[in-house]
């Protein structure tokens, strides 16, 4: 595909959306595409477009439409949209998605969900084929917080059926479902084995699903030891602003900041151990809180397919550059200016995340503790299928993408940490030893203020309690680009 080409199908936009505008022609294979291939032709489409290995993929080679009826031809012989899809991403891809409803995926990429409220880990018992599971919090005004299920809480039942590798995600996962009672227990762990045995204890909970807006700011309170004050945020989703629920989490997270200067913090403790990502701006947003002094400066480079480094190193190379701010939509930032920063982590610490410590490192000092990211580095944006330059979503469907486009790197060229971020000082969470969040005797939050201290009393806390996976985690796992703009 030619450059004037590209051009003509790349929009200016600020709510993070690009579509892929249908073509119109006389030639019945045109018909076909946009009325039996549709969803079909808008998949293959949009990856050519914008697809980071694009390349890389035979399938979505530029010359597939060089013969309209060879190419509606290839695309009948897969007619379903996530089969069809999944045969284009590249071997190396983990984190690119397809929706069947745009509304659920924008919903999202918002922190709105559909919940209890009720985020936990699964764990296997010593046998290694009962399930439990760990809440590690619960959001607010949910109805889990309503009924008083805490951190730390352990559950081996649901509906009076105890959960096991073959029936947890049906029971668990099934969404239908919009009530469940759950099962609690008591953990009994087994130190010869180093595994975990759960014994049911009288508590059971109807908890009820409902449309929650999650709020990304989980605590944010200062603690004072020995004369020091010291500033703590539990940071759970890279959000922006969401005009839908009339709330603007940028300028939340910078009145955060606002308190945190005027409280005269000496540290910083930023507790991103559940944070699965969200939007680049945020990240950048948060790093531009925690220092001040380099606005402007260079935070973190993008690169993308070659079509459109191509067409941005000749038009725009500056859209490539994501730089230090220091004001949000007008209002100025709230920045602490600081030389050090506290950043704890899990295996679960992922994308936007990752990019915080990635971009932030060859600037200040950021003491890393926790356990290793995920080693997501690639970017996403959301792909519709519009039908005009109205940016028209096609009415017969209601499908969008989320395919990886860009891989993101720090002003330093550092781009590439598939085992994830290492820590200055490796630690797991235990399960069995979980503190209150924000506690300062809480497992991760003590070493950092021990560091701080200059006195680490540092023990393993591993439980070697094997963990299984949460289905669909990895596509919650964000890196989000929301400005496109093309000069």
């Amino acid at each position: 595909m030619k450059l004037n080409q590209i051009l003509s199908i790349l929009i200016i936009f600020s709510l993070f959306v690009i579509g892929c505008k249908k073509e119109s022609d006389e030639d019945p294979n045109i018909a076909k595409l946009e009325n039996d291939l549709e969803i079909s032709d808008f998949i293959w489409k949009g990856l050519n477009q914008y697809y980071y290995w694009q390349e890389s993929v035979i399938n979505l080679a530029d010359s597939k439409l060089d013969n309209l009826s060879d190419y509606s031809f290839y695309l009948s012989q897969n007619p379903n949209p996530e089969n069809f899809f999944n045969s284009l991403k590249h071997q190396d891809d983990e984190f690119s998605w397809l929706s069947d409803d745009y509304e659920e995926l924008e919903n999202y990429l918002q922190g709105i969900d559909y919940t209890d409220g009720m985020e936990f880990g699964l764990y296997l018992e010593c046998n290694d084929q009962n399930v439990f599971g760990f809440v590690r919090y619960v959001h607010k005004d949910s109805d889990a917080d309503i009924k008083g299920v805490k951190r730390g809480y352990f559950f081996n039942k649901v509906n009076g059926t105890i959960l096991t590798r073959d029936n947890y995600r049906d029971l668990l996962y099934n969404d239908s479902s919009l009530s469940n009672s759950f099962g609690f227990a008591n953990l009994n762990y087994n130190n010869n084995e180093q595994c975990a045995n759960l014994v049911s204890n009288d508590l059971s909970i109807s908890l009820n699903k409902s449309r929650l807006v999650k709020d990304p700011i989980h605590i944010s309170k200062t603690i004072e030891i020995n004369q020091k004050k010291i500033g703590y945020i539990m940071y759970n989703q890279f959000l922006g602003n969401v005009e839908s629920e009339n709330k603007n989490y940028n300028l939340e997270l910078n009145n955060v900041f606002g308190q945190f200067k005027s409280q005269g913090i000496d540290e910083l403790v930023l507790d991103l151990r559940y944070n699965p990502g969200g939007r680049i701006s945020t990240s950048i947003n948060l790093a531009s809180m925690i220092t001040g002094q380099f606005n402007n400066q260079i935070f973190a480079k993008e690169k993308w397919n070659s079509k459109l480094m191509e067409y941005w190193n000749e038009n725009n190379p500056d859209n490539l550059i994501n730089r230090f701010v220091n004001n949000i939509s007008g209002v100025s930032i709230n920045s602490l200016n600081l030389n050090k920063v506290y950043i704890l982590t899990t295996s679960r610490t992922a994308s936007a995340s990752e990019l915080l410590i990635n971009g932030l490192d060859p600037y200040i000092d950021v003491i890393h503790i926790g356990d290793y990211t995920v080693g997501k580095n690639q970017g996403s944006i959301t792909v519709y299928d519009y039908i005009d330059d109205q940016r028209t979503k096609n009415p017969n469907h209601k499908y969008a993408m989320q395919p990886i486009v860009l891989k993101i790197g720090n002003v330093a060229g550092y781009t590439d940490f598939p085992n994830g971020l290492v820590p200055d000082y490796e630690i797991k969470e235990s399960i069995r030893t979980a503190g209150e969040l924000g506690d300062e005797n809480e497992q991760l939050l003590k070493i950092a203020i021990d560091h701080i201290f200059g006195d680490i009393q540092f023990i393993s806390s591993d439980d070697n309690i094997k963990e299984i996976e949460i289905p669909g985690e990895s596509s919650k796992q964000q890196l989000i680009r929301d400005r496109i703009v093309i000069k």
